[in-house]
């Protein structure tokens, strides 16, 4: 008895400190992003910024498949808390095809830009597009290591290391999925109402 409640102190611990340091690195990401965005309102006094600057609808689209990626990464952690690996598996499987859509959005909305004339870098550049190149940059390098915390999930998931007692890892991956979901559509909003 006194052994198993050492383990689950152990074990509680363990969840709490995982948590506990992924939050730190999500409030650094957050302190970071606030800061460009306090740079791009306070650069909006330049004359060389953009007033007629449309943002693509690509971007709008991966605002919704992002959010789509929440709820599929949220119905994941669900499924897996009932001992559903079926389920499990397919809204993991889902959450990464997703993820891998926002970034060829993400892209497809850098091609939408450039079209229209607008550079990021160089002489045809302006403050606002290499603002927004910067931000949108930035937001894909921590998509980046949401993807690959992804499929070291999904990697997981297959090796049967998840079930109904143990779900850390999907839920340390839902908890940076959602916050790269929050920080994607704070970054959309301010892009619409401060551009």
């Amino acid at each position: 008895m006194d052994m198993t409640m050492t383990q689950n102190e152990e074990k509680v611990k363990k969840e709490r400190s995982a948590k506990l340091i992924l939050l730190f690195a999500m409030v650094s990401m957050t302190m970071m992003f606030a800061g460009l965005t306090s740079a791009f309102v306070v650069s909006k006094s330049r004359a060389d910024w953009l007033k007629d600057f449309q943002l693509p609808t690509a971007f709008y689209w991966s605002t919704f498949v992002i959010l789509s990626c929440s709820l599929s990464f949220f119905l994941a952690k669900k499924a897996i808390k009932k001992d559903n690996y079926r389920q499990t598996t397919i809204m993991l499987l889902s959450t990464l095809l997703l993820g891998i859509l926002f970034v060829i959005l993400q892209f497809a909305g850098f091609g939408q830009i450039v079209a229209e004339g607008y550079y990021f870098t160089g002489q045809a550049s302006s403050i606002t597009t290499t603002f927004l190149y910067v931000v949108t940059v930035m937001h894909l390098l921590h998509l980046a290591g949401g993807i690959i915390s992804l499929l070291i999930i999904i990697y997981n998931h297959f090796k049967q290391k998840y079930n109904a007692s143990q779900t850390l890892g999907i839920e340390l991956g839902a908890m940076y999925w959602h916050f790269l979901d929050i920080l994607w559509v704070y970054i959309f909003l301010f892009l619409i109402f401060f551009k």
